[in-house]
């Protein structure tokens, strides 16, 4: 078994607040892409260059896109987003469809989730003072001392007569009432 998710950081899943209840303000604030003129696994980033990237910037007028040509380096996409948080991909040998998938799913995330180990799956900013809620607590506490086997802690909580009895006890009333009529002659 791996112990990699120890080296994330540990967070909750969270969006920003209020985010499309106006307007939907997108959270990928700079794109830096960074490329080699020469190398042979940069050609589907400068492809996408030059043939895709002012049809992207157009698209996108809230997100600001840098060139950065570096020598003898592999192709990276950088993007940084406005809670602070920084995205790096490595583009090596990528065709410029995929360099333009990469960018739009950058585009539609609001941070670097990838390097995130989840706490808990469920999360509230107001918790409860009071502590969770378990079968036992609004029991009552004198079962604490009750020493078991106990007869009367054996027998249901809530017993409701079944027609059976009510007509048993019925006819043993009409019986009793027969009798007391017999006497009383």
């Amino acid at each position: 078994m791996s112990n990699k998710h120890l080296f994330l950081i540990p967070g909750f899943i969270r969006t920003p607040l209020q985010n499309g209840v106006g307007r939907y303000v997108g959270q990928l604030q700079r794109v830096v892409l960074k490329f080699c003129k020469n190398n042979g696994s940069s050609r589907g980033m400068r492809e996408f260059i030059e043939s895709g990237l002012v049809n992207f910037a157009n698209e996108n007028p809230g997100v600001v896109v840098y060139l950065k040509p570096r020598r003898h380096r592999t192709a990276v996409i950088k993007a940084e987003y406005l809670n602070g948080d920084s995205q790096w991909i490595n583009c090596r040998n990528f065709t410029q469809e995929e360099v333009l998938k990469w960018l739009i799913l950058l585009k539609s995330q609001s941070k670097n989730a990838t390097g995130t180990r989840i706490k808990k799956l469920w999360h509230t900013d107001h918790p409860s003072i009071q502590g969770p809620w378990t079968p036992y607590t609004f029991r009552d506490p004198e079962l604490n001392l009750v020493e078991f086997p106990n007869d009367i802690l054996s027998k249901p909580a809530i017993m409701e007569r079944s027609s059976q009895d009510e007509l048993i006890e019925l006819f043993n009333n009409k019986k009793i009432e027969e009798l007391e009529s017999k006497r009383a002659e």
